[in-house]
């Protein structure tokens, strides 16, 4: 049964990976052509962006994959009753999408002056940002569609048409100059919107001449669904973005922003993780939002969340193991925050965690329980920021958000066990996890002194050691799922 999960997220995350290793070139670009300050304000912009991607498309993309299921489950005329929620889904969005837009470049100014003096300087900085954000919800639902499809090629292959063109055009401003002009990082912001509106050009075949046309029964019935869904997304977003502006407002001293881009630029680092806990959420929502016996989904659940964290354990440990290498990514004056990036990826495989731990509500239709725990997770984080950014800047927002996600984790874990318990196997992820804290703390303190050379060896002995151990342990066949990820990528 998860033969089907484990290709669908090879497949995404094969592509995903090289799609989004091309977009992440800009990170050792911009840190090398921007100065801290200015790098701080794209980690301000990129870090509001998600937020407002959240707000307006209101929980619909997980709606999207429930109500096609119950099209499923209702018979008659499916193909019709699953383009009645694509249509409503997607309208009600590109609506929201548009009002939004208007709301921005209206009050523009006293948007700006909240923002902070950089953007009060700059005020079509923000509504450069309002006109992608507007393009990018346009597009969520027709991609939504194309992952309930299956179409997971077809997918990437739009993905990456957006980061090429972004990438292509970033570098091409750089060259031609247009970064030391005085619109300075707004040309980053117009290669987004550039390529952001080329994508839906391109999205806009794939929906099959269906416009966007709300259905107010049914949008009732997909909002009750949605409604708990929005609020924890926006609590959830607002985790992943407070810390960004906790910094921004409440780190000691005058250099606010130049710790903003030095923490920016230390998340970019954490990619792979990252990019693994993305491929797989890609695969995961619409393989365990459809039609599943009670049973089977919990056994297929439990299984996951052994093999989601093994694969997490591997890939912490190939970043903090040759943390030094990664740290070329950045540009030599953003090094300086290298220490925090254990904090950091401890934090995505707790948000991934919290994800797998997720499935059971939104299945159930019990999606209140997802505002109860996210709003849990903002409150760790505003009351620790108080108290930690003032005393320890950047460092103190890593070790908030790392709280945080903690805090989730455990009480998602309490309210799984209370409502619908999963026999997850705890003992084999306790496994996994101690096994990575002993290679860390091995690598950390057991080879101090030892040649530079001679550690990073040791290391990938280490290394090695690990995925070894995870491959005999659970008796996996990497030729066989390389075979079978390979044939599906090639009739595709």
């Amino acid at each position: 049964m998860l033969e089907k999960l484990a290709k669908q997220t090879a497949i995404y995350g094969i592509s995903t990976i090289v799609v989004r290793f091309l977009n992440y070139l800009l990170t050792p670009y911009y840190t090398r052509i921007f100065d801290q300050g200015e790098y701080g304000i794209i980690t301000d912009i990129y870090a509001l962006i998600p937020f407002a991607l959240v707000l307006l498309s209101m929980g619909m993309e997980s709606s999207y994959f429930r109500f096609t299921t119950r099209a499923e489950e209702a018979g008659g005329d499916v193909a019709a009753g699953k383009r009645k929620v694509f249509a409503t889904t997607w309208g009600i969005t590109a609506l929201a999408a548009i009002l939004f837009f208007a709301v921005v470049w209206l009050l523009n100014a006293p948007i700006s002056k909240a923002m902070g003096a950089d953007y009060v300087a700059h005020p079509e900085y923000v509504t450069i940002v309002a006109a992608i954000v507007m393009v990018d919800v346009w597009t969520m639902i027709p991609f939504s569609r194309l992952r309930e499809q299956g179409r997971a090629v077809r997918f990437v292959l739009l993905k990456a048409l957006s980061v090429l063109l972004n990438v292509g055009l970033a570098i091409g401003f750089g060259v031609a100059g247009l970064y030391s002009t005085t619109f300075g990082v707004g040309w980053v912001l117009i290669a987004n919107l550039a390529a952001s509106v080329i994508t839906l050009i391109a999205l806009l075949p794939t929906t099959n001449g269906i416009v966007p046309r709300i259905d107010f029964p049914l949008l009732r019935k997909i909002f009750v669904y949605s409604l708990p869904l929005l609020i924890s997304g926006i609590a959830g977003t607002a985790n992943e973005f407070v810390d960004r502006q906790m910094i921004k407002y409440l780190a000691p001293g005058d250099d606010a922003m130049e710790q903003l881009g030095i923490y920016g630029a230390i998340v970019k680092i954490a990619v792979v993780m990252t990019l693994f806990t993305q491929m797989y959420r890609l695969a995961a929502e619409p393989f365990f939002l459809s039609s599943f016996k009670k049973e089977e989904f919990k056994e297929a659940n439990a299984a996951s969340m052994k093999y989601f964290v093994m694969a997490s354990m591997v890939i912490f440990l190939g970043i903090v193991l040759f943390r030094d290498l990664f740290a070329l990514i950045v540009g030599r004056s953003f090094r300086e925050g290298i220490d925090i990036l254990p904090i950091v990826l401890a934090s995505n495989v707790l948000a991934g965690i919290w994800f797998n731990l997720s499935f059971w509500y939104k299945r159930e239709e019990k999606t209140k329980y997802a505002a109860y725990i996210t709003f849990l997770g903002l409150a760790v984080t505003l009351g620790l920021s108080f108290l930690l950014v003032p005393k320890m800047g950047y460092r103190g927002a890593a070790w908030v958000r790392l709280i945080a996600e903690a805090a989730m984790v455990v009480w998602s874990y309490i309210l799984c066990r209370r409502h619908y318990p999963i026999p997850y196997d705890l003992k084999r992820i306790g496994e996994y996890v101690l096994l990575s804290a002993a290679i860390y703390c091995a690598s950390e303190f057991a080879f101090v002194g030892v040649n530079a050379t001679i550690h990073t060896a040791l290391n990938g002995v280490l290394f090695m050691v690990a995925i070894a151990y995870a491959i005999w342990r659970e008796k996996i066949d990497v030729r066989g799922l390389i075979r079978a990820v390979t044939s599906k990528l090639l009739r595709r």
